[in-house]
């Protein structure tokens, strides 16, 4: 029987009585000399060893057995077994009660097992006492193996688990490289509720816009100098980032801080659950739509659907700390300038040609502004949008990519400075944005900026406004999910099946019978449109069906397959693409008669106005993350 069971001290593990035996290799049970128990409970012995035939008592006079899985039992079938050759088993071949193979077995040299008689020291040999447990980890005694530590995960496994984006410039160079996150970090990402300035969800399937934040907020160690002074946190960079549908390519828009904008009305909701709507602002610079008045990245986002009619979906954003982390993380980011720059504002310092900025120099660097062409935002931009597309080159090579240290230094860079918005705050939709991120390849990510010319209405200009010659094409071919550069096609089967919508026989425009709603037209658009249907293309059965239930980007032409005679009609009256055509179902109008739905959306320009998909992106200033520049 073992220690405990025959009233030892309670604090001896049972498996350490099981010796190895280091002359034949297998174990035996070795009884160490008994401890006195105090007559007062939970009061200790000596710890002196004293002798064992006054200390050890037997079975019959402790009138118990041992209760342990792991002691011996006479007659239990649990003990040792004579001629077994083998100590006893408790499920783990002789392991000790964590599974750890314990050296300190043995076996006499009989070739059977052996057990002492209670009582009764191994003749001629010492038996060294029972160890005691104790509450922290133990070292392994002198001359044997001592216990295997926990395993550890593997680093390179942590670092793999899941993917995403960090700030404003960051946010792209780490999204689109697909760059990986631990799990464990989503504690450190902030959210904010922006309410229906968002899609509040994440589609895998369907094209996204991301508008990446970076603010001039002057928080965090050694930004003092950096920024405007007792800033809230202006949008000083932003970028729009949109992620084509099926993910061959991306365009990532810049917006000036200068560009003069009108800024809505803006709900936020305040700490205590309620809301507050923030008034807008006209004609006013685009980086007071965040952080002025507790305007929220919601507010910007309605500020960027106003002022370019694309509607962002989710946000990103961070400070300056992202820079100076992120580029330390991948040791550095190597960037190119035409001549030798000094500049004190910034306190830049570079030689002509190629160098390598990491950490308060790489914030330096994108910060600077009076180095560069007229000494404007517009020359900074750029610069800035060479050093996202090196960032992105230095992170996708192989040398970050194996390095399970920098990929996690990357992931507590990015999620310590990332603040995003609470439908993408979640750590399986934050993996799911960075895996389709990863998709788009670096050669088909285009910079490029909202075309812009200098404010009229200032004698010496300081800030600039849309052009209006030039930006409507660019907005309306980011809307329209169409690439800035050459990439591959769609499936010749899919482009097959759209262009098929249009073809075949089209019914009478007098049987054609529709429901018209507005789901981000313009104010009475489907009014207009029914009126010039019925007056002038002959489509008398047709109502207005008011507002939809939600806005969406693109016009659609919902019908059931019976009626696919009337929808061709009507696509070809309008001057719909056969993207917008969809097969569904049909609905009931007024009349209870079975009815196709047109939903007018911000692409609809106007009753009699074809609504096309622009072919082909307008020729625009830009640059893709494969190009190595340098700045000027």
């Amino acid at each position: 029987m073992d220690a405990q069971g025959r009233g030892r001290a309670e604090n001896v593990d049972p498996a350490d009585q099981w010796v190895l035996n280091p002359n034949t290799g297998e174990y035996e049970l070795r009884l160490g000399p008994s401890t006195p128990q105090s007559p007062v409970p939970g009061q200790r012995g000596t710890g002196r060893a004293a002798r064992p035939e006054n200390k050890a008592r037997s079975r019959e006079s402790a009138g118990q057995e041992s209760r342990e899985g792991r002691g011996t039992r006479e007659g239990s079938g649990r003990g040792t077994r004579e001629g077994s050759g083998r100590p006893p088993r408790d499920g783990r071949d002789g392991r000790d009660g964590r599974g750890n193979r314990d050296d300190r077995f043995t076996r006499e040299g009989s070739g059977r097992d052996t057990r002492e008689a209670p009582g009764r020291g191994a003749p001629g040999r010492e038996v060294p006492p029972p160890r005691r447990r104790r509450t922290g980890p133990e070292e392994p005694a002198p001359g044997r193996r001592g216990r295997r530590p926990a395993k550890r995960k593997s680093k390179t496994k942590r670092a793999l688990a899941w993917t995403g984006g960090s700030m404003a410039f960051v946010l792209l160079a780490v999204g689109v490289s697909g760059y990986l996150y631990l799990k464990h970090l989503e504690g450190n990402v902030s959210t904010t509720d922006v309410g229906d300035a968002g899609s509040g969800s994440f589609s895998k399937d369907e094209a996204f816009n991301i508008l990446l934040l970076g603010t001039d907020k002057r928080t965090g160690a050694g930004n003092d100098g950096y920024g405007d002074k007792g800033s809230l946190g202006h949008a000083d960079t932003t970028i729009l980032l949109h992620v084509a549908k099926d993910r061959s390519n991306a365009t990532a828009l810049s917006i000036p801080r200068d560009l003069i904008v009108d800024i809505p009305d803006c709900p936020t909701k305040q700490p205590d659950g309620s809301e507050e709507v923030v008034a807008g602002l006209t004609g006013v610079r685009f980086n007071r739509s965040l952080g002025e008045s507790g305007r929220d990245a919601g507010c910007t986002m309605r500020t960027v659907e106003q002022a370019t009619g694309i509607k962002p979906d989710h946000f990103m954003m961070a400070d300056f700390n992202a820079i100076k982390t992120l580029t330390t993380a991948v040791d550095g980011v190597e960037v190119c300038v035409e001549q030798a720059v000094d500049d004190p504002d910034s306190k830049l310092k570079l030689p002509a040609g190629k160098s390598t900025v990491e950490g308060e120099e790489a914030l330096a660097f994108v910060r600077t502004r009076k180095s560069w062409g007229n000494k404007g935002d517009l020359d900074r931009i750029k610069v800035q949008q060479q050093f996202l597309a090196s960032l992105m080159r230095k992170m996708s090579s192989g040398d970050t990519l194996t390095s399970p240290s920098k990929l996690m230094s990357l992931a507590e860079a990015a999620t310590d400075a990332l603040t995003v918005d609470t439908g993408i705050g979640k750590v399986p939709t934050l993996k799911d944005v960075g895996l389709e991120l990863k998709k788009v390849p670096t050669k088909n990510i285009t910079f490029t900026t909202i075309p812009v010319i200098d404010n009229p209405a200032e004698k010496v200009p300081s800030t600039v406004v849309v052009d209006e010659t030039k930006a409507p094409e660019v907005f309306d071919a980011i809307r329209d999910d169409v690439s800035f550069t050459e990439v591959k096609k769609a499936e010749k089967k899919e482009k097959a099946e759209i262009a098929a919508r249009l073809k075949g026989t089209k019914a009478d425009p007098s049987e054609v019978r529709v429901q018209i709603f507005n789901g981000g037209a313009e104010g009475g658009s489907a009014q207009t449109t029914l009126t010039w249907l019925q007056n002038e293309e002959g489509v008398l059965k047709s109502e207005n069906g008011g507002n939809a239930d939600g806005e969406q980007a693109k016009t659609t032409l919902e019908y059931a397959p019976d009626q696919a005679d009337q929808a061709r009609r009507l696509a070809d009256i309008m001057g719909l693409p056969g993207s917008a055509m969809k097969p569904g179902e049909s609905v009931t109008n007024s009349q209870g008669q079975p009815a196709m739905t047109l939903v007018l959306g911000e692409d609809f320009k106007g009753a009699g106005t074809p609504v096309k998909a622009p072919a082909k992106a307008p020729d625009v200033d830009k640059s893709t993350a494969d190009e190595v520049k340098c700045a000027s």
